[in-house]
């Protein structure tokens, strides 16, 4: 909300991408309605085993999940990180956006489960 106008803030550019990528990371195969594909599975893996093929796994479901619904971006790299001591896992997600002069974006998205 804006501060003066109470009017909804408009996102351009850069973080309005931003925004996308969040938004298609955290949501959930099945939530959003007439796209039943739309999202990606990490809520589904949070309580999976701590191993190598589960890091790849995650990345690559965020891989896919951002080549089919962000046609704006072209994805550097994504990392996983988990933090079992805290409960935490997070992806750091490396992109550059198609056909805009900008330097690599980075973003750091905290996965949680959908039930605490």
């Amino acid at each position: 909300m804006h501060p003066i106008t109470n009017d909804l803030m408009v996102l351009k550019n850069e973080d309005a991408i931003k925004r996308s990528v969040i938004n298609i990371v955290n949501t959930v195969i099945g939530e959003k309605p007439f796209l039943n594909d739309f999202g990606s599975q990490i809520n589904a893996s949070l309580f999976e085993l701590d191993t190598s093929l589960h890091y790849i796994s995650i990345e690559n479901q965020i891989i896919s999940a951002l080549n089919n619904y962000e046609p704006r971006i072209r994805i550097d790299e994504v990392r996983v990180t988990i933090d079992g001591e805290n409960n935490e896992m997070s992806a750091q997600i490396s992109y550059d956006i198609i056909g805009m002069d900008t330097p690599t974006q980075d973003i750091d998205v905290l996965l949680l489960p959908a039930r605490i």
